[in-house]
């Protein structure tokens, strides 16, 4: 390895079956960076994790990784051997570290588990709480590299945010895919992007990498042309001259040419989605209502009590909150799947719904192609209409005739959004639609609900869906649920997450005999708070020194910028040209450095105010 490079990809050559994912990938992995790999569906990203972990090898070429550097790779694979999820947990500790059940503890809390089910077996949990299990592993494991794929999937919003600013704050490397490119933006400092089977690396954010796509295919279709057309002036130079003998040495020269110039292939056009979901015109002012509705799933135990709003015509109404509150559940009252146990929903009889939910993608037929699934989903639509919408939503030629059943979870979500194209509707009710597409994807769905005429009612935890589309908001809470009259920005800046859940929930509940492990665990918390307050307090005080470094430059900056000013004036009023050019520039140079160092003090502040709050959060879960 050359320089600082701790993994060094080489020369990649990688295909399953007659599919070429890599044809000569090459990149470095450099100290502290972390990396956002990026690149259409199918495009290999995720083989390219499997062969840094040596769970698949290449074709040709090489991956050179350090001896002794430890890699952790979050993955979808659910296995667990222990009896709990902080013993699972546990077991992921490093070897010096196998007393510090605190770290895991801190790491699960913040991604959504409750103090008091550290101690449930992990069988007890959803699949999307295993797989939250499997990244908390992943974290809490410490190695030099840590491997994410798709590390939001399963995560609510309050999660995501807490994970964003973890993976701000890691020492090591860190590469990662995600389809949400807001999370990925805030993350990383470099993107890999597997394009054309190779790799191109930037530092910077996917804006900056895409921006770099467009203007390399452009340089590339010029060049290509130019060569094409240069070619084509040597072979009509050939075709002339090739009788003429006195010619002949200059025909073979041009011919030499010729094959020594390699042809560059037409670029082959990607495919992307482009859809639209078609308006149903609506000419009232509020589409449906909902009085004083609640739902419970056992008695008495209400997930939704009293709550009442309405949708008016061409809203955007985002549904927020940690995951379990009944996000879910209130689309399916509104879009009529569900009942409330009491309450009413009035709908107005000109609305007609467009539902895409999680769990209806289990209810795709198996052995229905996805055309068969499209012609299903409207009796008004006919063949040709069905197979434009599969090509819109990019199962093209053959692709169309696939069974559901061999898809993976990002097509069977594009055949889920192609059943909503096959009818006219006027409110679309959205669970989650952005899970399981890929970044580009994402984009053109986008695009499509910004067009719509109709209502949006969406669930999501995106939040550069949350920042485009949001008129209103309701807001699942701890305590129940609050609307937000606003948009996503106005929202955090009045009102903000750490308002709304309390993310890392007091053990101060009853236990129970299954809970008995709390008992015994707060010992460890009162010597875990106490640790803590130590913590905190060497923490702030290394960031309030630093405060008043910057400041105490500040103050002598503006001394001297001062000084300076006065001497202008004097020179101003001596005629003294020379001086004055000096002291401008040196007033100039002055104000700029001014400037940054303003900069420095406010990214301090904020550093001192998010550290400070972390702290609090954690030392109130001790309590």
């Amino acid at each position: 390895m050359q320089g600082n490079t701790v993994i060094s990809v080489e020369n990649v050559f990688k295909s399953f079956g007659g599919n070429v994912l890599f044809e000569g990938l090459n990149f470095k992995l450099n100290p502290r960076e972390r990396v956002g790999i990026v690149g259409r569906n199918g495009h290999g990203k995720t083989t390219l994790f499997k062969l840094i972990a040596g769970e698949e090898e290449t074709d040709k070429g090489s991956i050179t990784i350090p001896k002794n550097y430890r890699i952790a790779y979050a993955k979808q694979q659910l296995v667990f051997t222990e009896n709990s999820i902080l013993g699972e947990g546990k077991k992921a500790l490093p070897l010096n570290e196998q007393n510090h059940e605190w770290k895991v503890e801190k790491i699960l809390v913040g991604l959504g588990f409750a103090l008091k089910d550290l101690h449930r077996h992990p069988d007890e949990f959803s699949g999307g709480f295993q797989v939250r299990l499997n990244l908390a592993k992943a974290l809490v494991s410490a190695p030099d590299l840590l491997l994410l794929d798709e590390p939001t999937n399963y995560l609510d919003i309050t999660s995501i945010r807490w994970l964003e600013n973890f993976l701000k704050t890691w020492p090591n490397e860190l590469m990662l895919i995600s389809h949400d490119r807001a999370f990925m933006d805030s993350v990383v400092t470099h993107i890999v992007g597997i394009y054309r089977k190779k790799a191109r690396k930037i530092a910077g954010t996917t804006e900056k990498y895409y921006a770099w796509i467009v203007q390399d295919q452009e340089v590339y279709e010029k060049t290509r042309i130019n060569d094409e057309k240069r070619r084509k002036e040597v072979q009509i130079f050939i075709n002339r001259f090739r009788a003429k003998a006195r010619l002949a040495n200059l025909v073979k020269s041009r011919i030499k040419t010729l094959e020594k110039t390699e042809s560059k292939q037409k670029i082959k056009k990607e495919k992307h989605l482009e859809f639209f979901f078609k308006v149903l015109p609506f000419k009232g002012k509020y589409m449906l209502q909902a009085e004083n509705i609640s739902f419970a799933y056992r008695p008495n135990d209400f997930i939704i009590k009293n709550f009442s709003f309405s949708i008016m015509a061409g809203e955007r109404i985002c549904i927020v909150g940690p995951n379990g509150r009944g996000k879910t559940t209130l689309l399916k009252i509104l879009s009529g799947a569900i009942s409330p146990d009491s309450g009413r929903i009035t709908r107005h009889t000109e609305v007609k719904s467009g539902v895409f939910e999680q769990t209806n993608v289990e209810n795709l037929n198996p052995n229905y192609t996805v055309e068969e699934e499209i012609l299903a989903s409207s009796p008004h639509i006919d063949r040709q209409t069905a197979r434009n919408i599969c090509g819109a939503m990019m199962f093209g030629g053959d692709d169309a005739l696939k069974k559901t059943s061999v898809l993976s979870g990002g097509e069977k979500s594009r055949v889920m959004l192609g059943k909503l194209l096959a009818s006219p509707v006027n409110l679309l009710l959205l669970d989650e639609p952005t899970n399981h597409l890929d970044m580009e994807s994402n984009d053109a769905l986008l695009m499509a609900l910004n067009n719509f005429g109709g209502a949006i009612v969406m669930v999501t935890h995106n939040e550069m869906f949350l920042h485009a589309l949001a008129d209103r908001l309701v807001v699942f809470k701890d305590n129940g649920i609050d609307l937000f009259d606003g948009s996503y920005a106005r929202f955090l800046d009045k009102v903000g997450w750490d308002n709304i859940v309390d993310s890392n929930p007091s053990p101060k509940r009853t236990v129970s005999g299954q809970d008995v492990g709390l008992k015994k665990n707060r010992r460890s918390l009162r010597r875990e708070k106490s640790r803590l307050i130590f913590e905190r307090s060497q923490a702030i005080k290394v960031i309030k020194q630093d405060i008043e470094k910057v400041e105490a430059k500040i103050e002598s900056s503006e001394s001297l910028l001062e000084k300076y000013n006065m001497e202008a004036i004097e020179a101003s009023k001596q005629g003294n040209g020379d001086r004055i050019a000096r002291l401008s520039k040196k007033i100039r140079n002055l104000q700029s450095d001014i400037g940054s160092l303003y900069n420095d003090l406010e990214a301090l502040l904020n550093r001192l105010d998010n550290k400070e709050s972390d702290f609090d959060r954690l030392i109130d879960a001790c309590e």
